[in-house]
């Protein structure tokens, strides 16, 4: 049996911080002339109170090793808030949660529709879905399909300025993430309304943002990635599938979004091992991470991935991509992940339900079959077996990931590869079936991405059954006795 880390007090009092709501602001101004303010119709519920760290028996975590890191910068108070897209307008906890953060009813947001196709439908409807949640919201008119606005004035723009160092929340709406960057970060140079950005979210705003608005908390991100696939084949390149993102989230967590639904961990491992990050955290449809400080929490209705490569390792001499030992978990509503300690604490109602440890005397796992999944980069597969896996008599399970459809003359077509996911001595799972289906808490499972070669093409036309030959007659297939002197 492995040996528990108790998460006591101490780490209560550091972490509690996150269920605290700021202040809630002051009545903001009124609009200034051409830009429509729009007001709640009716007014949201009180945000929860603020949640006691409590003095009963302490919550197990389950841990890895991690290397000692020091900060350089001063803390940031806010709270980055990375939505892995498809945000549905009924999904209240995370509309209302983003609320609560910034202030409760009254907390003044502005949305920028920046990355959209059309800015002005994708950022009024976010300004609405706010406000039903009590706040005061404003749409700024900063964006590239707005053809009438000249960007580089508009970012300089003192009152835009002032609306935005007047805000307790930020939002960024989907689309293309290089949209936000090139606007805001031109060239790599901030400009005015990014440092007024910055300066909300370090005195404890809040900034959120859905799909390509989670993909810019990185300081680095997916500009216009290629398939996942061909990110594994190494295809892509500074300035053109990778650029620089804004970092909300500091220099050493590396952000993705529409995480499971799209397989995208095949394509965050192998950035993530370019560019040196340690840590990842993959974002799923209608999911939300609320990140700060050290501490991940996971709301909404999927789920997230964490990906720590601290102790991962590569083999040069394969000549493709490859990873052994990369250590992966797996978190849904109501889970946190310590990022120093490399640590899950599932929800309430996972430690209330069942616990899966395969070192125990009494882990009594569900699944006894093998599995072996022909498309590891489908949707959820990854979470799928994982969560299977943590609840079965098997020590790993395996999966394929290829182009079914490579291009003509491709010299990579044949190149696919091998994922085993298994269990370490500190594999951990919890589950509950509180809410109706059975929901899971995986930590610290391990994964090894190896290439391995597919023939293509992969199938042909069926030829009919083989013709069988009649078997001999017994004295035929009978050798002939040697005659006699030979």
């Amino acid at each position: 049996m492995r040996a528990w880390i108790w998460a006591g007090l101490a780490a209560m009092a550091l972490t509690a911080g996150v269920h605290a709501a700021p202040p809630t602001p002051a009545a903001p101004a009124s609009a200034a002339q051409g830009f429509r303010l729009f007001r709640p119709a009716t007014p949201a519920p009180a945000p929860a109170p603020r949640a006691v760290a409590p003095k009963a028996a302490p919550v197990p975590t389950a841990t890895a090793p991690a290397p000692v890191v020091v900060d350089t910068e001063p803390p940031i108070r806010g709270y980055a808030v990375p939505i892995g897209g498809a945000l549905k307008a009924d999904n209240d906890e995370v509309w209302q949660r983003i609320v609560q953060l910034a202030g409760g009813k009254g907390a003044r947001f502005v949305v920028f529709g920046t990355a959209s196709e059309d800015p002005e439908a994708s950022a009024k409807q976010v300004v609405d879905l706010l406000q039903r949640r009590g706040a005061v919201a404003e749409a700024l008119p900063v964006a590239p399909k707005f053809l009438w606005v000249d960007l580089n004035k508009v970012v300089r723009d003192p009152a835009l300025i002032a609306k935005v160092k007047a805000a307790k929340g930020i939002f960024f709406t989907g689309g293309v993430q290089e949209r936000i960057v090139d606007v805001l970060q031109p060239g790599g140079q901030s400009t005015p309304m990014l440092e007024a950005i910055w300066d909300v979210y370090r005195k404890g705003g809040v900034v959120a943002g859905t799909s390509a608005g989670a993909a810019i908390m990185s300081t680095i991100m997916f500009r216009d990635a290629p398939s996942v696939i061909n990110v594994l084949k190494g295809r892509f390149a500074d300035g053109k599938q990778v650029d620089r993102g804004l970092g909300f989230v500091g220099p050493n967590l590396f952000v993705d979004q529409h995480f499971l639904k799209r397989g995208r961990f095949g394509r965050m491992i192998p950035l993530m091992m370019a560019k040196g990050y340690k840590l990842g955290l993959g974002v799923d449809e209608n999911t939300a991470a609320i990140i700060r400080g050290d501490e991940i929490e996971v709301i909404g209705d999927r789920g997230c991935l964490m990906v720590d490569l601290t102790e991962a390792r590569t083999d040069a001499t394969l000549g493709a991509f490859n990873v052994q030992g990369a250590r992966i978990s797996y978190l849904e509503h109501g889970d946190r992940y310590h990022m120093r300690a490399r640590s899950t604490t599932p929800s309430a109602p996972k430690l209330r339900g069942e616990v899966h440890d395969a070192e125990s005397p009494s882990f009594k796992p569900y699944y006894t079959d093998d599995v072996f999944h022909l498309d590891m980069l489908g949707d959820s597969t990854i979470s799928n077996a994982m969560s299977r896996l943590i609840d079965s008599v098997r020590k790993e399970v395996k999966g394929l990931a290829f182009d079914v459809l490579p291009r003509t003359n491709d010299p990579l077509a044949e190149l696919g590869f091998l994922f085993r996911i298994y269990k370490g001595s500190d594999s951990m799972g919890w589950s509950t079936e509180e809410f109706g289906g059975e929901q899971f808490t995986v930590a610290n499972l391990y994964l090894d991405i190896s290439p391995v070669r597919l023939p293509m093409p992969l199938y042909g036309g069926w030829g009919g059954m083989p013709k069988v030959q009649p078997p001999l007659p017994v004295e035929a297939a009978q050798p002939a006795s040697a005659p006699s002197g030979q």
